[in-house]
């Protein structure tokens, strides 16, 4: 499925919405895989494995189903590789999001990482909370 609209969702956005299905990132990743193509690269796929592994979600959600997660996340989004160097952001390991925007040309980023929406907007790319993407982009 290809969709003329790209986006980039943050880490933090997705580790909450597989935590929390009801919740607002949850809410905001159903969007966001419905109505735009969502982007990731290695690395960001790499940040999300690796964060929800950590037994600190085990009273959430159990480890394999965390995994099976990811396994499906993984078959619903456009893997592209993110080549462009950013040091935008306070948090260099941030920088990866707005790397990626910019290779993939994407409309707007979707985040919960402060260090990431005190840039909105970066090179004209919006990012915004999820709840801001939930009643504000259509």
């Amino acid at each position: 499925m290809s969709f003329a609209r790209r986006i980039v969702i943050d880490t933090g956005v997705l580790v909450s919405a597989a935590i929390r299905p009801e919740s607002v990132p949850a809410l905001a990743l159903e969007k966001a895989l419905l109505q735009f193509e969502v982007c990731i690269c290695d690395e960001t796929l790499a940040e999300l494995e690796t964060v929800l592994i950590r037994s600190k979600f085990d009273s959430y959600i159990r480890p394999q189903l965390r995994q099976e997660l990811v396994t499906g996340f993984r078959q619903q989004v456009t893997k592209i590789a993110a080549d462009q160097t950013v040091t935008d952001c306070i948090d260099p390991k941030d920088n990866i999001f707005p790397a990626l925007a910019e290779a993939v040309d994407a409309e707007l980023i979707v985040a919960s990482d402060p260090h990431l929406t005190d840039m909105h907007p970066w090179r004209g790319i919006p990012i915004i909370p999820p709840t801001a993407f939930l009643v504000g982009i259509r």
